[in-house]
């Protein structure tokens, strides 16, 4: 039986704030205005169809990049959906619905963080959440870049701080969702393996 964790409807506009710097734009002259912060990340990742067609066209390959073929609730465009097949990454499936957390969500993240190759993740449902996990579980020094509909793309560097505010956040969001299943999520966020 899946564990998964459910984004309040109270909840929601803390997801809809940017999580890290908004870099505001469409396409490749956003990526132009951040490249430069790129540096040498620990890890990057990207979450989202657009980001990630972006960033491959410009000839960015994240370590790790999750897709869902679909952007605002729609099917992306043929192109972009290729584009984001490139051949490099090794393609991991997942199910996840829209507005919620999974544990196998959670579990495919790890594994993806503790391979060396490039990793895909295909979302069957919506990623819409998956930033959140992410960044909870990237390595410090990683960079995670997600789109904000119709503004642009977040960049958000992971730190111990970034760490500790995005786990209150989680934290809020399990507390709204009674089920004691729930602390094996805590025990995998917190860098347990025996999951």
């Amino acid at each position: 039986m899946s564990i998964h964790i459910e984004l309040p409807k109270e909840l929601r506009p803390l997801m809809r704030k940017p999580l890290g710097t908004l870099y505001v734009g469409t396409g490749s002259d956003t990526i132009e205005k951040f490249v430069g912060e790129l540096a040498s990340p620990t890890r990057l990742i990207s979450v989202g169809d657009v980001t990630t067609f972006h960033l491959l066209e410009a000839g960015i390959f994240p370590d790790i990049c999750i897709v869902d073929n679909r952007t605002k609730r729609e099917p992306v465009a043929t192109h972009m959906s290729a584009r984001n097949m490139d051949k490099i990454y090794e393609e991991v499936s997942v199910d996840n619905s829209a507005g919620i957390i999974t544990d196998e969500l959670i579990r495919t993240l790890c594994e993806a963080f503790a391979s060396k190759k490039p990793i895909r993740i295909f979302v069957r449902g919506e990623e819409d959440l998956a930033t959140l996990p992410v960044i909870l579980l990237a390595p410090l020094g990683a960079v995670v870049l997600y789109g904000q509909p119709d503004e642009g793309v977040v960049l958000v560097k992971v730190t111990k701080e970034k760490k500790r505010e995005l786990r209150a956040l989680f934290e809020k969001l399990i507390s709204k969702n009674q089920n004691s299943e729930l602390d094996k999520i805590r025990r995998i966020l917190d860098g347990h393996k025996d999951y």
